[in-house]
């Protein structure tokens, strides 16, 4: 036991130090603040509904009417039954919120380094190499939380795949398996898709060398265990999964039906995002140089540049529009470390083997993917024809692959350098290759820095507004910056080779190796995620729990007990999307994944102050811009929450349906198409293209009750008649109830419900009780209840193993 414990401390006591450096880089969390992330506030105002409606009543709603009109809450962080790889999840971020995801990052790297054998305080100097990474902070500072706690979890799954690749099945299939399973929870599917590319590359180098070896049953019986283990980390996470995937189809990931543009013009037939909109942010070739460079085309949009810039001397402002690169907008470089990549070219002339294939491999795979746009062949034959590429936007963001390969390189040449004494030649040579390479690149840059133009995309919009001095000035500062930070640079990197030098001639020793590259890392990075990430972003907690104060016209509008809905116009608005969601049912939101018929009305109609589509949808009250600040319209001509109409017309395309919108009298007449997913309960028949119906003058429809996931009507009228329900259609969920007994209705209007009624009095409901849940949370509970037996059955295995191998 005593020998056991020896054998844990050093690995108790990294935790407990990447414990300290987390809390310790976002020590305002322990006076009680909190970061100010803009996508979590727009996220509190997304959610807010759903969370009061569960502080209410105790249950879980999975629809909320907050945003958008109206929406499922399965990518708004939606609770489910049995999702105890969830509990796990929440065990292991433990400190306070955005320390955690850093431990989380600092703990994932240490355990894949030491699965790949390298000794614990390299695989700690590693670690912090990944987890202090500039983007895995920024992303922390902007609030893009759940792109973090995916990324966090990616060397934990290859920890899993290589061990079991190291044929050790019952422990690679145990931790493949949980890590899946976490990386899953995390609900960023892009960033697991990346994952799933990198382990392809991993895959093929694996099988190349296995084949090579002629170890090719071992490689097949890898994958299959793997297989096994991803399928079951897919059950651990049934119901989110199958949810997602339901949700995905009608969201604007999804293939749309229509084939015109808003503005009238072709649309390209797609069965993801937009082309453009996929590549908007695409990395400049030219702007790779920021991962060794920091601020090669002046870092982010707006720096602060200090009182010595040349914009603070000609016009008194200490920040200016820095950023010189192609991208619409970027909160600071993609800085990798100047230390770590000198490191990862080391590597590549001193690690040998399948390792530095498949991380090779994965680098310049990210890297190219990158460029979008910038290297369009490629990245057009993803998006056409490698399965779910055109699911995703912001292709700059495969970066977060290389940022996981390069630190895993840089350290295996440490480890190369500190073993294999007999080979000092070789490391010398390698040395002074990496040295002439790395150095001389940045000797390169400021020779020639001159060449540059030092001009951004924007400029001329700058040059418009405010002179053509300031933009001098800009390119001045910019300049400057250039030069500083490539010196800073290569200051660093003949730090690092000085340091190896001094090595390899016997003059430093093993373990202060160590402790300066330690340091010269975390000096390195620190340094430059400081600029961007630091104290000044904390505020009280109140601040960030209650990121919106109503205005008075919020306070107005809050005094109306009725259903209804609201749409914010005003400049506070569109800069707060979810402001109005926090108080009221919005037609506004902020969601990479709102319903795809929805956002095509909005595109069409709603943003374009459509008034006939704005009382379709019980607009009520419209906040403008007023003399005295956001002030209430009243809507006279809403529709209300539900009405009879006259006619009921069947159109031939989608196309037709949504024109249709534009002089349609909504009150009076409603439109449908037929295909299979409306939930459509007419044949598709000549006689039924048009049907009209008698109202009489005393037929009524009244909303009696409302939850987000539950609504309540009563209907009196002396005929049958069809009604139109101001509230979006959603198939996969929404059931109706007329008098207790399930009926149907169908989508009308493009993105509303309808239905027939019979006459007479009639109760009716909908309520919001999708299959997916209840199917998917049996699949999580057989799941995690085989995981505990197989986790026992491995334990009991290597017990057995290893006590017939000691004896």
């Amino acid at each position: 036991m005593q020998f056991s414990f020896k054998k844990i401390l050093p690995h108790v006591l990294v935790l407990l130090g990447f414990i300290i450096i987390s809390v310790a880089y976002f020590s305002p969390v322990l006076q009680g603040k909190a970061i100010f992330q803009n996508d979590i506030k727009q996220y509190i105002g997304m959610s807010k509904q759903q969370k009061d409606f569960k502080k209410q009543t105790g249950e879980e709603t999975y629809w909320t009417n907050s945003a958008f009109g109206g929406m499922p809450t399965y990518q708004l962080g939606a609770k489910y039954p049995h999702n105890y790889i969830k509990k796990l999840d929440l065990a292991l971020r433990f400190l306070p919120r955005p320390a955690d995801y850093l431990f989380l990052y600092l703990l994932s790297f240490y355990v894949l380094l030491l699965v790949l054998k390298v000794d614990f305080r390299l695989a700690a100097v590693g670690a912090l190499a990944f987890g202090f990474s500039t983007y895995l902070i920024i992303i922390l500072g902007v609030g893009h939380n759940s792109k973090a706690h995916a990324i966090a979890y990616m060397p934990l799954v290859l920890s899993g795949i290589i061990l079991t690749f190291q044929r050790k099945y019952v422990l690679g299939f145990l931790l493949t398996t949980v890590a899946m399973g976490l990386e899953i929870v995390s609900n960023h599917f892009q960033m697991t898709y990346y994952l799933l590319l990198l382990v392809l590359v991993l895959g093929v180098v694996y099988f190349i060398d296995a084949f090579k070896k002629q170890v090719l049953p071992h490689y097949f019986k890898s994958v299959g265990i793997l297989i096994l283990a991803v399928a079951l980390s897919i059950g651990l996470n049934a119901t989110g999964f199958m949810a997602t995937q339901e949700y995905v189809k009608e969201s604007t990931r999804g293939k749309s039906e229509l084939t015109i543009n808003a503005d009238g013009s072709p649309k390209e037939p797609t069965s993801g995002l937009d082309r453009d909109y996929i590549t908007q942010f695409s990395y400049g070739i030219l702007e790779t140089f920021n991962l060794y460079i920091p601020r090669f085309m002046g870092g982010g949009n707006f720096e602060h540049v200090g009182k010595d810039s040349a914009i603070y001397k000609k016009f008194r402002s200490e920040e200016a529009p820095t950023y010189w690169g192609q991208q619409p907008i970027v909160e600071a470089p993609a800085y990798v470390g100047a230390v770590i990549l000198f490191l990862f070219v080391l590597g590549v002339f001193l690690v040998k083997g399948r390792l530095k294939y498949w991380l090779v491999g994965g680098t310049v795979m990210s890297l190219l993917l990158s460029y979008g746009k910038n290297l369009g062949f490629l990245t057009d034959f993803f998006i056409d024809y490698v399965p779910l590429y055109n699911k995703f936007r912001a292709v700059s963001s495969i970066q977060v692959i290389l940022e996981l390969c390069i630190p895993v390189l840089g350290i295996f040449a440490l480890v190369r350098l500190l073993n294999d004494f007999e080979k000092k030649e070789e490391k010398l040579k390698a040395l002074k290759y990496a040295t002439a390479i790395s150095g001389g690149l940045a000797v390169l840059f400021l020779l020639i820095k001159s060449q540059f133009s030092f001009s951004g995309v924007n400029d001329g919009y700058y040059i418009q507004s405010y002179g053509q001095d300031f933009v001098d000035a800009v390119k001045e500062d910019r300049k400057s910056m250039f030069t500083a930070d490539t010196l800073r640079t290569l200051v660093l990197v003949l730090l690092s080779a000085g340091a190896i030098y001094m090595f390899l001639k016997g003059k430093l020793k093993e373990k202060w190796v160590i402790v300066v590259f330690g340091a010269l890392i975390l000096f390195d990075l620190v340094g430059v995620d400081r600029r961007y990430v630091n104290n000044d972003d904390f505020v009280t907690a109140i601040k960030v729990n209650k990121p919106f104060k109503a205005n008075e016209a919020d306070k107005q509008i809050l005094t109306d007990k009725s259903h209804f809905r609201v749409f914010d116009i005003t400049n506070e608005g569109l800069q707060n999307r979810t402001k109005a969601s926090y108080f009221h049912n919005s037609l506004n939101g902020y969601n990479a994944a709102e319903l795809k018929r929805y956002r095509e009305v909005f595109d069409f109609y709603i943003a374009k102050n459509n008034l006939s589509v704005l009382n379709m949808l019980n607009t009520k009250y419209i906040i403008v811009d007023g003399e005295n600040g956001a002030a209430p319209l009243i809507n006279e001509e809403a529709n209300g929450n539900a009405w009879f109409v006259e006619k009921l017309e069947r159109l031939e395309s989608a196309n037709d349906e949504i024109l249709a919108l534009d002089s349609l009298d909504t009150k009076k007449k409603a439109v449908y198409t037929f295909n299979k997913g409306n939930g459509l309960i007419f044949k598709k028949t000549p006689e039924a293209s048009l049907r009209t119906y008698k109202i009489d003058s005393l037929a009524s429809i009244t909303l009696k009750e409302v939850q987000p996931n539950y609504l309540k009507y009563e209907s009196d009228s002396a005929n049958d008649g069809f009604a139109v329900f101001s509230e979006i259609y959603y198939g996969n969920g929404w059931k109706t109830f007329v008098d207790g007994e399930q009926s149907s209705h169908m989508r009308v209007n493009y993105t509303l419900r309808g239905m027939e009624i019979p006459k007479g009095k009639h109760t009716i409901e909908f309520k919001f009780d999708p299959d997916v849940v209840k199917t998917g949370s049996s699949i999580s509970l057989g799941s995690s209840i085989l995981l505990v037996l197989l986790v026992f059955g491995g334990l009991f295995f290597e017990f057995k193993k290893n006590k017939a191998q000691g004896a």
